[in-house]
């Protein structure tokens, strides 16, 4: 009797454990994806005391600015009349650093801030060194000569002779180095000198110049702590809420992102919209296909044939107007260009890019991939433990409830004679009824 006890105790401990997983484990089914959902917007939103806010601050993904130059083979030829043969040299490429700065969190729900930016040369990354020399067409001199189109003979002539003087030729042949963050031209001196707010610039003349060690402008974007539907998304870019740079309202409107983050749990149907100071307008960019990338499914956004179509091809770009062939965007009403006419005129071409490495890798994989995959299988595991345990007291209620053994009565024929005893009556009076005993 001791041990059915005992194997009843263990059978009923073992399905009420049973009941336990599989309460949990459906509890988790149900509440995990909230939970997990709730967890990672805690983590993302722009408030110092989230898990993402550091690597907002400083995105620690490297960024490298990988750029080809067209060198032209046949200067001189091209002086007498011929097209111009050229082969691309490069990449050469540049670390790029972003810091955030004059981080400023403001009553609404929104922080502002200054993102500057500086570059650092990657010789093991490039083809070629700062110090390669590229023949090119001198931009300042065909500035300068597409100024004097229209001006008096007289001053055609003067400029002509500066240009003898001062030894510009139509072409030219620099450094990257030069080319890149810029060179001092006595011919930019006079001008500056003689025609002031003919060129944009006082001093070095570069092509990025400008982006070395330089901000894009005050963002003021929403944090998503009050509202996370809104995360991201730029409320002012200098203070405004819209440019003033072109001709139609929805061209001027600043929307999406700055650029760098999007909110999470995107979908193939989402599209990356971001405002981007150095093209003075809002972007969008739309699905293209999913892949992986080191273990995190991914999807991958390209920009759309109509990004920048021009106006006859795509009319809602005609606010962008007056527009050159599609694909070639004027950027000269932002772009401040002084008074220089725009020229299509291939130089270069550059791209940005960029991956996760190392530690944030690594707590993005864990974080999005490995702690949702273990809790999505454990979920069901416990289930299905559940579900075994509970069986374990069914089937030994049914085996304890088995056929019972009927107890055997024995026969008349079987029965063994039994001895009369001292008490037993042997004879009875026929008349009086009352029996005698044998006398002792």
């Amino acid at each position: 009797m001791g041990s059915r006890a005992r194997a009843r105790r263990a059978a009923a401990m073992l399905g009420f454990l049973g009941l336990l997983c599989a309460v949990l484990g459906a509890v988790m089914i149900v509440m995990v994806p909230t939970l997990i959902k709730q967890q990672v917007l805690k983590n993302v939103r722009i408030d110092p005391s989230s898990l993402s806010f550091n690597m907002w601050k400083e995105i620690p993904v490297p960024f490298y600015l990988s750029v080809y130059f067209f060198d032209v083979v046949n200067p001189s030829a091209v002086l007498l009349g011929e097209k111009p043969q050229v082969r691309e040299r490069g990449p050469y490429v540049y670390r790029e650093f972003r810091h955030k700065s004059n981080i400023t969190f403001n009553d609404n729900d929104t922080v502002s801030f200054l993102e500057y930016r500086s570059f650092q040369f990657q010789p093991d990354r490039s083809h070629g060194l700062e110090s390669d020399y590229i023949v090119m067409p001198n931009i300042l001199v065909l500035g300068a000569a597409m100024m004097m189109e229209n001006k008096p003979m007289s001053l055609k002539l003067i400029m002509t002779l500066a240009f003898s003087t001062l030894g510009e030729r139509a072409f030219m042949n620099r450094t990257v180095g030069e080319i890149m963050w810029g060179y001092e031209d006595p011919l930019v001196h006079l001008v500056n000198k003689y025609l002031p707010n003919m060129f944009p610039f006082k001093g070095k003349f570069g092509l990025f110049a400008e982006l070395n060690n330089s901000n894009s402008g005050l963002f003021t974007v929403f944090t998503g702590v009050k509202d996370f539907s809104r995360i991201h998304l730029v409320d002012k870019w200098n203070g405004l809420s819209k440019v003033k740079y072109w001709h139609s309202d929805q061209c001027n409107m600043i929307n999406g992102t700055s650029g760098q983050m999007w909110a999470p749990f995107m979908t193939p149907e989402t599209s990356l919209e971001f405002y981007s100071p150095e093209a003075c307008r809002s972007m969008n960019l739309v699905y293209k296909e999913s892949g992986v990338f080191e273990g995190i499914p991914t999807y991958r956004f390209v920009a759309p044939s109509t990004l920048f179509a021009n106006g006859s091809t795509y009319p809602p770009n005609e606010g962008f107007c007056p527009c050159l062939e599609s694909g070639i965007q004027n950027i000269s009403t932002c772009r401040q260009t002084g008074k220089i006419e725009p020229v299509v005129l291939p130089l270069m071409w550059f791209e940005e890019s960029g991956a996760m490495e190392g530690e944030p890798l690594q707590t993005f994989y864990t974080q999005l991939v490995l702690v949702p995959s273990v809790l999505h299988y454990a979920q069901y595991v416990l289930v299905g433990l559940g579900c075994v345990l509970l069986l374990i007291p069914i089937i030994h209620q049914i085996r304890s409830q088995g056929p019972r053994d009927v107890a055997s009565q024995p026969s008349v024929a079987t029965e063994p004679d039994r001895l009369p005893s001292p008490c037993t009556p042997l004879l009875q009076d026929s008349l009086g009824g009352q029996p005698t005993s044998p006398k002792a």
